[in-house]
């Protein structure tokens, strides 16, 4: 089985879509039919059942994928490695993070540096204020940034965090009594504005516009540190919605933080500037996904 074929087997097997499979791979949907009835007829039996509705995989399809994605891993691992040996060996990779998010990240950086010796990590702080001008300038290499990212001039990597939502509020503030909140709270309160510094869409995936119920969230005064935003919310002037890592490293006198019950999980991503895909940030990438996600 050829290489492109193992990807687009593999590509159909997470996606479960014909057409799905052709856009993010850049090819024509009749070469993905093409490539997989040519897997069949050489193997004999069927890798996929497909109805009008949907396409699922046959058991053989099941064990099939965990089988090439484990050699896919490596090979790419391999390759990883080859590159990470030459030109840029011993790099000490710049890697953006928000707050004590450092802490969690340990087994990735641990595992980067026994597979890559000589390459290292030096963490800087990223502010939600400003999530991408560091990259762009070559001041960091790498950031870790909550999901979705879509700048055209930057690259997504492998999820390396996941966890849960709090609300930050005043421990004289009525919620903190409840000892939990919901999104629809945040209509009823001032959240912190992070200013013009941040994508629109980047800051309502973490601090929503409006609630699941379409009722507006109000701004209120600006922040453009971490600091800032919890004077803010000490102060009573605003709540405001934050990663369960912040909860977790953070306990300030007059603040208290509630678990955001019904807030979706938080995805963070390794992201770099396109034009900088270098091996060492590959080799990051490819221990990330060797790693898989490390849950907060």
């Amino acid at each position: 089985m050829e290489l492109r074929d193992i990807e687009i087997f593999l590509t159909l097997a997470e996606e479960l879509h014909f057409g799905r499979t052709a856009e993010r791979l850049h090819v024509s949907q009749a070469r993905v039919s093409q490539a997989i009835r040519r897997q069949e007829r050489r193997l004999g039996v069927a890798l996929f059942d497909r109805t009008s509705r949907r396409v699922s995989l046959t058991p053989v399809g099941r064990r099939l994928r965990e089988d090439l994605q484990q050699a896919l891993d490596l090979l790419q691992a391999g390759l990883a490695r080859a590159e990470a040996a030459g030109p840029g060996t011993g790099q000490t990779l710049r890697l953006g993070v928000f707050g004590h998010a450092g802490h969690e990240l340990r087994p990735l950086v641990d595992a980067f540096r026994t597979r890559y010796p000589g390459s290292d990590v030096q963490f800087g702080e990223v502010n939600g204020s400003d999530p991408f001008t560091a990259l762009r300038t070559g001041e960091h290499d790498v950031h870790v940034l909550w999901l979705p990212v879509a700048e055209p001039d930057l690259t997504v990597g492998p999820t390396v965090l996941t966890g849960g939502r709090v609300l930050a509020v005043s421990a004289n503030h009525p919620l903190a009594e409840r000892g939990t909140a919901s999104l629809e709270d945040l209509a009823d309160n001032h959240v912190v504005d992070l200013g013009p510094g941040a994508p629109e869409y980047w800051v309502a995936s973490m601090v929503p516009t409006r609630t699941p119920l379409g009722r507006r969230v109000p701004r209120g005064r600006a922040a453009r540190t971490f600091h800032e935003i919890l004077s803010l919310v000490a102060a009573g002037h605003c709540v405001h919605p934050l990663g369960e890592i912040a909860a977790r490293y953070n306990r300030p006198p007059g603040i208290v933080f509630l678990p955001l019950r019904d807030a979706p999980a938080l995805q963070w991503a390794l992201t770099w500037r396109s034009t900088n895909d270098s091996p060492v940030i590959r080799a990051l990438s490819q221990t990330a996904v060797a790693l898989g996600p490390i849950s907060l």
